[in-house]
């Protein structure tokens, strides 16, 4: 591609979302200097107040930063552990049709139960520390990864799978050159997906675990409680971007595996 065309296709992709992101600014600025008065701007504080008292006076941000550390950390943990444990489960259940009628009910049972709402009880099994916030996060963030490199493994042409019968290959060999492959767009969408859950159960589960470090789901009830809106309004604001930041780098990484994949396969047929 030309050097100008890039530049025009960079331009097409970022201008429309700064134009938006400018936009939502003057709206805050004039939703709290034109509808709310002098007394109630505690509401809807500027975004400079939020940015100065937020993030620029070195005590409260980093307090902001270690909550954030600490919130990652459980984010990324927890989608490790369901990535592992759910496409385990998903190659289980593609090689046995009798494994998966027996735990896809259980897993859809899994997904319809309030995980936040078993926090107090988790709590109570298995203390209230940074094992169990991993373990909320992983219980958020399995069920997309499970159900989509399912759909990714039983996807697979049935042309190929005639091709790996007519060489007599075993599952194994089936499972690793054809199936997986074929998955990996499907496996990353499930982890793009549970990338978000988990940061969001990382977030919201903060507010039932009280006891060690706090994480930036504590420190925004903390700020609530306070009346403190810069803070809470920073707190939130880096918490949206620690899902963003997970999003677009499984993003960044799909692009650059299956990418690799597509090209191989093309230079292989």
């Amino acid at each position: 591609m030309p050097e100008g065309d890039d530049h025009v296709s960079t331009r097409r992709r970022w201008l429309p979302p700064l134009v938006v992101f400018a936009l939502v600014i003057a709206l805050w600025y004039a939703v709290t200097y034109v509808l709310l008065t002098p007394d109630r701007r505690f509401l809807l504080p500027p975004p400079d107040a939020v940015v100065r008292v937020g993030l620029l006076d070195p005590d409260n941000r980093g307090e902001l930063l270690a909550g954030l550390l600490l919130s990652g950390q459980v984010a990324l943990l927890g989608l490790a552990a369901a990535a592992v444990i759910g496409i385990a489960f998903a190659i289980a259940m593609a090689q046995a049709s009798w494994l998966e009628r027996s735990l896809h009910p259980y897993l859809v049972i899994l997904q319809t139960i309030p995980i936040l709402a078993m926090v107090p009880l988790f709590g109570f099994w298995f203390g209230f520390g940074f094992f169990t916030r991993v373990l909320v996060c992983m219980l958020i963030a399995l069920f997309p990864i499970v159900t989509n490199t399912l759909f990714g493994l039983r996807s697979v042409d049935e042309a190929h799978h005639d091709l790996f019968t007519l060489q007599r290959s075993g599952r194994p060999a089936r499972l690793w050159k054809l199936q997986l492959p074929a998955a990996l767009p499907h496996v990353f969408t499930g982890l793009r997906v549970s990338a978000g859950l988990s940061v969001i159960g990382a977030v919201v589960g903060d507010f039932f675990f009280r006891q060690g470090e706090p994480g930036i789901g504590t420190l925004i009830d903390l700020y609530r409680s306070r009346l403190q809106s810069e803070q809470l309004f920073a707190a939130v604001g880096l918490s949206s971007l620690l899902g963003l930041a997970v999003f677009l780098g499984f993003g960044a990484l799909a692009r650059r595996v299956t990418s690799w994949h597509t090209a191989a396969r093309d230079s292989a047929g």
